[in-house]
């Protein structure tokens, strides 16, 4: 165990890395293509801009200054990384030659798994490893009270100045178990910092292939034959509402999977879960709003996250990325119970 041995300089509490952490050094690791062309002259009128709702329903975002002035939303869905997705789709359909739905859902498919399941499964790595420190600085921060305490009584420093000593010190010996077993938690959130930028991209591109704001599609593309069941057109938004309804319950099922996994919330994450709560229930009514393509891809994003996540909770998966951390052999089962005991009794 590391070693408390500190030192006062000038009346402030200096307790050496080398002395405090000496295992704690131990193992330090050493644009796209812009479309700007008009919309094509065989589509209907109602497609032209005009920046109010279209006749198919769909709302029109100008986010206009002005002619020559274009708004913040124009700019985005004329952006480099939605054109870039707006190719990737379209490619996809036509090396597949699936019909549109089915081809939103195989490009969704492939993006989450190339991309966002690894960084997942990084992730997952990261937060092992910091539940791994969290019995270690536990126990360090016990012997860094008793000696703040010993300095404390020498010099005379009143309850605040004792407590801004131990905690100036507690963070700096935690920041150096973070770097000795490089698994600062910052870097738990870059899959949000991938996945969110691309989620919006791929949004945008669908709705700029529904209006087909950018030319890249003619009627004879099959976007709109492209659709199935009660979406024959995905193009419009679902009047039925059941991919949003279905796109909502999808996305607080997962919100629970996730609550079930903390024993002890606190309030701030309580807090947190009903906020995402209700984005949930309040992306329903956005999605009927939207073109159905939109929609579906967000229906089809959430299930294959939802799959994900029950993947990397598999004790084949936490046996291949090697988790030091305790899991349970039946994760499944237990999820499930849980469930039962929260919901059904």
């Amino acid at each position: 165990m590391l070693s408390v041995g500190g030192s006062l300089r000038s009346g402030v509490l200096r307790i050496p890395v080398r002395g405090l952490c000496s295992a704690v050094n131990r193992k330090s690791p050493g644009p796209g293509p812009v479309c700007s062309g008009p919309p094509s002259a065989g589509l209907p009128a109602a497609w032209t801009r005009s920046g109010s709702r279209t006749s198919t329903g769909v709302r029109r975002f100008s986010g206009g200054g002005g002619p020559g002035a274009p708004g913040w939303y124009s700019r985005l869905s004329d952006s480099a990384p939605v054109h870039l997705c707006e190719d990737f789709l379209v490619g996809v359909q036509q090396v597949s030659g699936l019909p549109w739905w089915l081809s939103i859902a195989m490009a969704t498919l492939s993006v989450r798994t190339v991309v966002t399941l690894p960084l997942a499964a990084y992730q997952l790595i990261i937060l092992a490893k910091v539940e791994v420190l969290q019995e270690e600085i536990s126990e360090l921060a016990k012997r860094l009270r008793y000696e703040v305490s010993l300095r404390a009584r020498e010099r005379g420093w009143t309850e605040k100045q004792s407590r801004f000593q131990f905690q100036k010190n507690l963070r700096r010996i935690v920041s150096q178990l973070y770097i000795r077993d490089n698994c600062h938690p910052f870097k738990a959130s870059l899959l949000v910092w991938v996945q969110l930028p691309l989620w919006i991209s791929l949004s945008l591109a669908l709705r700029n292939l529904s209006l087909d704001q950018c030319g890249k599609l003619t009627l004879d593309s099959g976007f709109l034959r492209g659709g199935t069941l009660w979406i024959p057109d995905l193009t419009v938004p679902d009047s039925t509402w059941i991919l949003p309804v279905c796109l909502g319950l999808t996305n607080l099922l997962i919100l629970e999977v996730f609550s079930l996994q903390r024993v002890n919330p606190s309030r701030f994450q309580r807090i947190v879960t009903n906020v995402i709560r209700g984005f949930s229930v309040l992306m329903v009514p956005i999605a009927a709003t939207v073109p159905s393509s939109m929609a579906l891809y967000w229906f089809i994003s959430s299930l294959v996250g939802f799959s994900h996540n029950l993947l990397l909770r598999s004790p084949a998966i936490h046996k291949l990325l090697k988790l030091r951390t305790q899991r349970s052999d039946s994760p499944y089962r237990d999820l499930l119970s849980a469930i039962i005991t929260k919901y059904c009794k």
